[in-house]
């Protein structure tokens, strides 16, 4: 594994995307920021982070005979490795909220951003990008954040979390990639965050409606059942309106 450590950098997935322009880095190069000063989670969201106290990263993984169609795999590993090294922490009550935050009750840890290169119908690569709340005690009012040094009420060296996550992100690839979805698929039900109940929903243009949260389908999209119908949505299509 290559470990490239940056004291600073705007986006660890943007230098790392640079890198793959510029280099060929092997399987597995990990790009890890002190300060990352301009974090990004899905759609264009911010990720707020202090310098030195949380864990921010892109990891770049390499393919063969993955189809774009099966790529919301990488994000359901990814959770399940997340959740899994929480797990391990004594991080009470782990969620996924859909599409790949995870959560402790309510409030967020850890923000997950998959890159996919795509070659013809298949993924050649991806970077994968991991925002991990380890030691910040503090952040920003209306943020609804938390860390693991706020829920453990112990601080963790850096590396040792680092070491940790990559080892079980790489027993989750080896457990699922290239392997049965449905199984995926069901160990990332289990721990969706509201799933089989009623939740409010804002769509992308702004309307309001409440339905059912059953869970994902194989292309990763939100299954939801309302009075009428039941429909899968896209990443960008809606989003929940947590009640704090």
């Amino acid at each position: 594994m290559l470990l490239i450590k940056l004291d600073a950098t705007d986006s660890t997935n943007a230098y790392l995307k640079d890198l793959l322009v510029s280099q060929n880095p092997p399987d597995g190069t990990v790009v890890q920021a002190v300060w990352q000063k301009k974090g990004r989670g899905q759609l264009g969201r911010d990720w707020v982070s202090d310098p030195g106290k949380n864990l921010t990263i892109s990891i770049l993984k390499r393919f063969k005979g993955l189809e774009v169609s099966e790529q919301f795999v990488l994000s359901i590993i990814t959770s399940l490795a997340v959740a899994a090294v929480l797990k391990k922490y004594q991080v009470p009550n782990v969620q996924v909220k859909w599409p790949n935050d995870i959560l402790s009750g309510k409030q967020k840890l850890c923000g997950i951003l998959v890159e996919n290169m795509v070659k013809g119908t298949q993924l050649n690569s991806a970077i994968i990008g991991i925002g991990l709340n380890v030691n910040q005690d503090q952040f920003p009012p209306g943020l609804n954040a938390t860390s693991i040094k706020m829920l453990t009420a112990e601080e963790h060296i850096l590396g040792e979390v680092l070491k940790d996550l990559l080892g079980i992100l790489e027993q989750q690839f080896e457990k699922y990639l290239h392997k049965s979805l449905e199984s995926a698929i069901e160990a990332y039900e289990k721990l969706l965050f509201r799933r089989g109940e009623e939740v409010k929903f804002r769509t992308a243009t702004e309307e309001l409606f409440t339905g059912t949260l059953l869970g994902i389908d194989a292309s990763g999209r939100l299954m939801v059942r309302n009075s009428q119908s039941t429909k899968a949505y896209g990443f960008n299509e809606i989003r929940m309106v947590i009640q704090e």
